[in-house]
């Protein structure tokens, strides 16, 4: 019995220390780790947060490898690193022109950007490419998995097929894509997996069950495997949850909430969502929810009655929000239905 009450005290005390190191990190910001060198995969890396996540890292002087089901739009993201490469090689060589004799001379920067068009809906396709990746450039060091689709239909108008697809990518993926790169991490006891999920994935709203649910899903995968790998004491392997409140890279176009609370919780900027993202990343934040009302709203969520949830959302105009981008989408399909048949 003394032994089963001294081990509680003991967890108090670590449950504790670990509120002081939370709290000592708002207030004093930790070191970001460097990621130079290293191999980071991006899937989704054609557009999006995607094409930012690649461009952070490129400045970083990571060795970027991007996944993109659109050949085209990846390699337009690859051409942006390799200008990124590029403005970063010229400084390194004034650097290098500028030295004083007797200074150690910095080696010239390498660009190293390689794209992969892999439909990450197909665990085929995602074990193939994986294999690929491993043979042609080496092994992962850091795996981005935020490839993401949404359907935008209500759900008894929705397709089995799209809701099937919206599940496979925005979540069955990231178990494809882990079981390729883990392995060899947990091997050398060094990578970091990273999931941009949603804050949708921690409170719903009407109108996206699908989307809701594949989020949901993927943090649910994320949690139970960062405490499969605590359990495991690989304790190089870091994991980084992303749960952004909606971000402005028009997926979900037409989205409103109450117009007068909007100005006080406006979409996101895109680069200000991944700056957010990359310090949480590179400081090997836990989870990272953006902006920090987000972290609120999902306690309330959890101790507040049902009943009481309704009546916020409704406050906010967040339980139609999606309704003016589903009905934007259906106009959409209705009209390209209609050049079809002309």
């Amino acid at each position: 019995m003394m032994v089963i009450i001294a081990e509680f005290l003991v967890v108090i005390l670590k449950v504790l220390w670990a509120f002081v190191t939370a709290g000592a990190k708002w207030v004093v910001r930790p070191k970001e780790k460097s990621v130079a060198g290293q191999v980071c995969v991006i899937t989704g890396a054609g557009s999006g947060l995607g094409r930012l996540f690649a461009k952070e890292f490129a400045r970083r002087r990571a060795i970027l490898v991007l996944w993109d089901i659109n050949s085209q739009s990846n390699e337009e993201t690859a051409e942006m690193v390799r200008e990124i490469y590029r403005e970063l090689d010229s400084e390194t060589t004034m650097s290098k022109d500028g030295s004083v004799g007797g200074v150690e001379e910095v080696p010239p920067f390498q660009p190293q950007v390689y794209t992969y068009v892999c439909d990450v809906g197909k665990r085929e396709s995602v074990y193939s490419t994986a294999e690929k990746v491993r043979r042609e450039v080496g092994n992962v060091d850091m795996l981005i998995n935020n490839a993401g689709v949404v359907s935008g239909h209500h759900l008894l108008e929705c397709p089995d097929e799209l809701i099937e697809r919206t599940m496979v990518v925005n979540c069955h993926a990231h178990f494809w894509t882990t079981k390729a790169f883990l392995p060899k991490m947990l091997e050398v006891n060094h990578g970091h997996i990273v999931t941009v999920a949603s804050s949708l994935g921690l409170f719903s709203t009407a109108g996206v069950e699908d989307y809701c649910a594949s989020k949901f899903g993927a943090i649910g995968f994320h949690e139970s495997l960062s405490h499969e790998i605590k359990a495991s004491d690989k304790d190089g392997i870091k994991m980084t949850l992303v749960c952004p409140y909606l971000v402005d890279t028009g997926m979900f176009k037409g989205c409103r909430i109450r117009k007068e609370i909007e100005p006080f919780l406006p979409p996101l900027k895109p680069e200000f969502c991944v700056t957010q993202c990359m310090r949480a990343i590179l400081t090997d934040q836990a989870m990272i929810c953006t902006p920090r009302i987000v972290y609120m709203v999902n306690f309330m969520k959890s101790i507040l009655p049902f009943e009481a949830i309704v009546c916020m959302y409704r406050f906010l105009g967040a339980d139609k929000c999606m309704y003016p981008f589903l009905a934007q989408r259906k106009e959409l399909m209705n009209n390209n239905e209609a050049k079809e048949d002309i």
